[in-house]
């Protein structure tokens, strides 16, 4: 690689998502953003900034995209029962210094949140008050309140009073920059507050008293277990279908990417070789040869799934895709973190139907990716018929085994299901099937696609009954969404009827498998 190309994809690379607690050397970016975002308010004074990060400091948060502030948001814990004047920020706030912040108080009052105008559209407030809610159930309390504004009431307040305004936001008849966000993200509207900032002039001086009630909340702090962990995912069933070009490919993921985006996922799964759709832009030559140009895509390919994952917010199993390294070809799957990150998994099993038709080569090592929801791992299709992998992941950590497939029949998807389905019982897991229905005429070895995706779970009291938390239909391309409890996950593998991974004979057997240069045994 040349190094004029080597700087475009550091440039590329770059567009980043960053979500971290504040510094004292941020403030000047933090008070330009507030310029931006609240024209004709004052921003916050340096030794406002100073003292909440003071008091503070994991409460005070910001987002940074291609390398700059483009998001941030302030907070502090009180106790809820010493406080009655809630309509007045700067009571609670401490006119902005928050030297009140008690690290053993029960609520969560924010102070500001805010996003820049040129950054909107990538979910950056979700992301800000997922910290928030983060930060309030690890601390155990009981609930978040806010006194947000209304900056789109000004347009209105003609033929509208605010309580009118309001009603007509939470009906979805209208939409307010920041209530709308806000009513998606938990908050429930407990009341207005008149006055609250005068100076606010889009808000008219008004302002909402909204309350996000943490259902985690545990009043003996003694407790051992947390209620629950709940990881949400979403399946796409996806339909192959022949295309004429890279864009029309593109052109249906962002949908569904969308849907799961806003059922607030946090993965996003679909099915193996996912880019076979493309072998149709080379008629005529061989199987092993077309395959080979599909790597020709492959960094557009990484690039459009990366701005899916960090505009919708939500992680993305991409399938897998065919690439070529040193003059091998690896059937490779990729996770895209929703910061932008990009990890990649090979396959490690190979049918005799890809080494006959393809020519394809076997990776090296099984990895275990550590996401913002849990430990993971990705077995593409005929792996998860090899119970040594998901041993081996569940032992390094993995909650759930994501298993990208495309089988061109019901046994050969048959075979995937109850192996996946062996493999959580064996390791107390979660397994998630992502599968590709359609027709490619005139491909050979692509050309037809059987199946029906799933969640799956061990076989106990706690889970769904056949261990099958929800399947779609048969063969009908459809996205089908799913909580998943990694804390009752957790319960289980000490708990539950059977301790199938602990009750292993390790004096009769053991399994030893490479990690990187390293041989381990477990």
């Amino acid at each position: 690689m040349d190094g004029k190309a080597k700087k475009s994809k550091k440039k590329k690379d770059a567009r980043r998502v960053v979500v971290r607690t504040l510094k004292l050397s941020d403030y000047q970016a933090v008070c330009d953003l507030q310029i931006k975002c609240f024209p004709g308010m004052k921003p916050w004074k340096q030794d406002q900034f100073e003292s909440q990060i003071e008091q503070f400091p994991e409460g005070q948060i910001c987002i940074e995209m291609d390398g700059k502030i483009v998001a941030s948001s302030s907070s502090l814990i009180v106790d809820f029962d010493l406080y009655d004047e809630w309509q007045n920020w700067a009571v609670i706030a401490d006119n902005g210094y928050i030297r009140n912040h008690d690290p053993d108080g029960n609520t969560m009052y924010g102070i500001e949140i805010m996003v820049d105008p040129d950054y909107r559209g990538f979910r950056l407030s979700r992301r800000l008050y997922d910290a928030r809610k983060h930060i309030a159930r690890d601390k155990n309390l009981q609930r978040i309140i806010i006194g947000g504004r209304i900056p789109g009431y000004h347009r209105h307040a003609a033929e509208l009073t605010a309580r009118e305004y309001v009603d007509k936001v939470i009906a979805k008849e209208l939409v307010d920059p920041v209530l709308t966000a806000q009513l998606a993200n938990g908050f429930m509207l407990e009341s207005l507050i008149p006055e609250y900032l005068p100076v606010d002039k889009e808000s008219m001086g008004f302002a909402t008293f909204l309350e996000w009630v943490n259902f985690d909340y545990r009043q003996d702090r003694r407790r051992r277990w947390r209620a629950v962990e709940i990881v949400r995912v979403a399946v796409v069933q996806y339909q192959m279908r022949p295309v004429s070009s890279f864009d029309e490919f593109v052109q249906g993921l962002g949908y569904f990417v969308d849907v799961a985006a806003d059922a607030q996922s946090d993965f996003v799964v679909f099915p193996e070789l996912i880019t076979t759709q493309l072998l149709g832009l080379y008629p005529g030559l061989r199987p092993g040869l077309a395959v080979r140009k599909l790597d020709e895509h492959t960094q557009a390919f990484v690039e459009h799934f990366r701005r899916l994952a960090i505009r919708y917010n939500v992680n993305i199993v991409a399938g897998s895709h065919f690439t070529v390294e040193d003059g091998n070809l690896y059937n490779t799957g990729y996770l895209f973190h929703r910061d932008g990150r990009m990890q990649r998994q090979q396959k490690l099993h190979i049918t005799p139907a890809e080494r006959r038709w393809w020519g394809v080569s076997p990776g090296k090592n099984l990895a275990v990716f550590d996401t913002d929801s849990g430990k993971v791992a990705i077995l593409l299709c005929y792996d998860v018929q090899f119970p040594e992998l998901g041993r081996i992941a569940a032992k390094k950590g993995a909650h759930i085994l994501f298993v990208p497939f495309n089988t061109d029949d019901r046994n050969g998807y048959l075979r995937v299901r109850n192996c996946a389905r062996a493999r959580c019982i064996e390791n107390h897991v979660y397994a998630v099937l992502s599968g590709a229905t359609g027709n490619l005429p005139f491909i050979e070895n692509a050309d037809t696609h059987y199946a029906q995706s799933g969640v799956f779970t061990p076989h106990d009291y706690p889970f769904s009954r056949d261990g099958i938390a929800g399947e779609c239909s048969p063969d009908e391309e459809t996205v089908m969404i799913h909580d998943l409890d990694i804390e009752l996950l957790r319960r289980h593998r000490y708990r539950g009827t059977t301790t199938n991974l602990s009750d292993r004979r390790l004096d009769l057997y053991t399994v030893r498998y490479k990690d990187g240069e390293e041989t381990k045994e477990l």
